[in-house]
């Protein structure tokens, strides 16, 4: 007998393997979300009022990941979790844009126009992300978007706690949903990689953003 040369998908499936991208690259693993900055001591509402904004600027804007990814949706699947995740990120949106401004203004900080650009242009790194034609690549940039802000939500909520807002519920697909669709979508080795290579670079351009959050932070305790 031969053996089959017919490419295998990988054994842990698509959905375990995005999970363990967020659990180890994501928001919740940062240094600077990690050592308590946004969320404790004397400085964290400031950095938490940073964080907002550069949000904004990044996630803010009407049509975002989700929404892209959502025109490329053809199949049955896709298309119902891309409609809930749309509609849910628009109150997301909201939510944001409300504590951006209750929050105040942005914190004086030195190089704020370099961070704006730098922020900008990871926006278009992810809005390219989401309008790719390679099949799977939007889809896994909107999902790790829907896992991450999982963690993104929970400082969002501090916000709004000690503004005294009241936080709406997150109407973001459930987890059980969204694996469901990433092992729905991901019925290829071409595919599964798409949508690996566009959740790791929404991933890192988050990442980028908290970089970007906690040299802002250090320059201003420093200052």
């Amino acid at each position: 007998m031969t053996q089959s040369t017919q490419p295998q998908l990988h054994p842990r499936g698509a959905a375990e393997m995005l999970d363990a991208l967020v659990a180890s690259e994501g928001t919740g693993a940062h240094p600077h979300v990690r050592a308590g900055a946004l969320s404790s001591g004397p400085d964290a509402m400031r950095n938490l009022a940073d964080a907002v904004h550069f949000l904004c600027l990044l996630h803010g804007r009407y049509p975002g990941v989700i929404d892209n990814a959502a025109r490329k949706a053809v199949d049955p699947a896709s298309r119902q979790w891309m409609d809930e995740a749309a509609t849910a990120f628009t109150q997301e949106r909201a939510f944001l844009s409300k504590i951006a401004s209750a929050v105040g203004p942005v914190p004086s900080t030195q190089g704020q126009a370099q961070c704006e650009a730098a922020v900008a242009a990871q926006r278009k790194a992810i809005d390219m992300l989401s309008e790719s034609d390679r099949h799977g690549c939007a889809v896994g940039a909107a999902i790790a978007l829907t896992l991450d802000w999982r963690t993104i939500r929970v400082l969002l909520d501090i916000s709004a706690q000690r503004l005294d807002m009241t936080p709406p519920t997150c109407a973001l697909p459930d987890l059980r949903d969204t694996a469901r669709l990433a092992g729905t979508v991901a019925d290829t080795p071409a595919v599964e990689r798409a949508m690996m290579f566009g959740a790791q670079q929404l991933i890192a351009q988050h990442n980028g953003l908290w970089d970007l959050m906690a040299a802002r932070a250090a320059s201003r305790a420093s200052s």
